[in-house]
């Protein structure tokens, strides 16, 4: 069976499939082999023979999501890493941050001698339907790219059929990283939540372990919904970029007047932040607000710090951290991408639409949901002692007087997104009349983000679904709503060709 394995799961961010289908526990087994070669072949890059290490002083951090098939794929994980004779920090159930924490953390002399990972491996499938798994890989204290991820994926593929070394296994300890992340977090925040009342959701998956007892730590009221892990997610999907998910929690704001609702992904690296009317911000809105807090002290010193976002972000938010005195830069959507270009431009701030965000700015540059909660905390606390009125939404002015439609997600097979994309693009550039209104600029950095004289259009794949995503934004409800009919019955027509 294995020399027929099909490794079609390894994506552009992670490996990422359903579960028994594209990602199995032999895959994972490969997998945790394949990547042990990459970290020791770029560990060893440039050295010579006697300053080569060997496997046998390789460690990995692992950890896993709440999904029910989250244990076995981690098991076969394990199994795989240490056949090689790297040996295995098992941090079991934790948020995927914590698994990134982990390559961060001084770990005690008594559970790995040097003290510190070379990697980390987290079995999740984020965002994704229940029957999703899927893993994350770091190195060196930074996500695979997309090419890194592709050389692993050819050494996993080169693992199979291949025996297993017979001189020595690697080692496996467990370790409970939550109470290390949680005391380090409380130094930095203290009691900066006193006064703040907070609602989490938690949609049974892995924030559930830290975050409510965290916030309650720095000083927060904490109305808790759907705290216990549980990997059938009973009462919703944890996905708060999805809108439908988050009816609970916005309810409960309001009855509850709190502050501010802070929902959580699958594996808690994605926040989504509901405001003290009880409305949903999209991911644009809520780094609008991170910028806002964190450029304007650097600016009135004359520092021009960079932000990084991407293509499916509002205008509006570039052109308000460029007039604030920062530096906006737009990339490709994934964390990978986003990740890669926020170390290429030492940005300090770092966002996506789905709700990723990325601090360097006293944090470790990763996207961590409950440190991110940690900051709207604290940006409503600093804002309350000068405006006990203060609302989280009177840091949105910005986007009053512009309209800006909800993702518009259309399906289509995988196999007919490239073609069908060629064929929009080649269509829009043969009818530069077609919205009605000029093109002043067709952006194909990731899909096309065609900008229009009062907005723009924009569509992308998804690298993890079966999807097309779409955006559209005007200067008025009415165009914002003809751009996207235009656009959307393309789209339907183009893909009609195909399927």
């Amino acid at each position: 069976m294995a020399q027929t394995l099909d490794f079609r799961a390894f994506g552009k961010n992670d490996i990422r499939g359903i579960y028994g289908e594209d990602v199995t526990e032999e895959l994972f087994y490969y997998a945790g082999r394949g990547y042990v070669k990459f970290v020791v072949e770029n560990l060893n890059k440039d050295k010579s023979e006697n300053e080569k290490i060997d496997v046998k002083d390789v460690w990995v951090s692992v950890a896993r999501d709440a999904r029910t098939h989250s244990p076995s794929l981690t098991d076969s994980l394990i199994k795989g890493v240490t056949s090689t004779g790297a040996n295995v920090l098992n941090i079991g159930m934790v948020p995927t941050p914590l698994g990134y924490y982990s390559e961060f953390a001084q770990i005690p002399s008594n559970v790995i001698s040097k003290g510190r990972v070379n990697g980390a491996l987290i079995v999740t499938a984020s965002h994704n339907p229940s029957e999703y798994n899927g893993l994350k890989m770091t190195f060196n204290k930074s996500s695979l790219t997309e090419e890194q991820i592709k050389e692993v994926k050819k050494l996993s593929m080169d693992q199979v059929g291949v025996a297993e070394s017979s001189y020595r296994h690697g080692i496996i300890k467990k370790y409970d990283i939550i109470e290390q992340y949680a005391e380090n977090i409380i130094n930095m925040f203290a009691t900066v939540g006193r006064g703040i009342k907070v609602v989490t959701d938690c949609g049974n998956a892995t924030a559930g372990v830290v975050a409510p007892q965290l916030y309650r730590d720095l000083g927060c009221e904490v109305v808790e919904l759907f705290t216990e892990p549980d990997g059938t997610f009973p009462n919703h999907h944890p996905n708060p970029s999805d809108e439908k998910t988050l009816e609970t929690i916005k309810k409960v704001v309001v009855q509850e007047n709190a502050d501010v609702g802070i929902a959580f992904d699958g594996d808690s690296d994605r926040i989504g932040i509901i405001d003290s009317k009880g409305n949903a911000l999209t991911g644009d809105k809520l780094l609008l607000i991170y910028a806002q807090d964190i450029i304007e002290p650097l600016a009135r010193r004359g520092e021009h710090p960079c932000v990084v976002s991407e293509v499916k972000c509002s205008q509006v938010l570039y052109d308000t951290i460029n007039a604030m005195g920062g530096n906006a830069i737009m990339t490709k959507t994934g964390h990978g991408y986003i990740k890669s270009k926020m170390k290429e431009e030492n940005a300090i701030l770092a966002g996506e639409m789905s709700g990723h965000t990325f601090f360097k700015d006293r944090y470790y540059g990763f996207d961590d949901a409950i440190y991110a909660g940690c900051r709207i905390i604290e940006i409503i606390a600093k804002q309350k002692m000068q405006n006990p009125d203060f609302k989280i939404e009177d840091m949105l002015k910005p986007f009053e007087g512009v309209c800006t439609s909800k993702e518009v997600r259309f399906h289509c097979p995988n196999e007919f997104k490239k073609s069908v994309l060629e064929d929009m693009s080649k269509t829009v550039e043969e009818n530069p009349d077609l919205f009605g209104t000029k093109i002043k600029d067709i952006i194909t950095l990731d899909g096309m983000r065609i900008i229009l004289e009062d907005g723009f259009a924009m569509i992308r794949q998804s690298n993890t679904e079966p999807v097309f995503t779409l955006r559209f934004e005007a200067k008025s409800k009415e165009n914002c709503k003809h751009y996207e009919d235009t656009f959307v019955n393309l789209l339907d027509k183009t893909v009609k060709k195909y399927c």
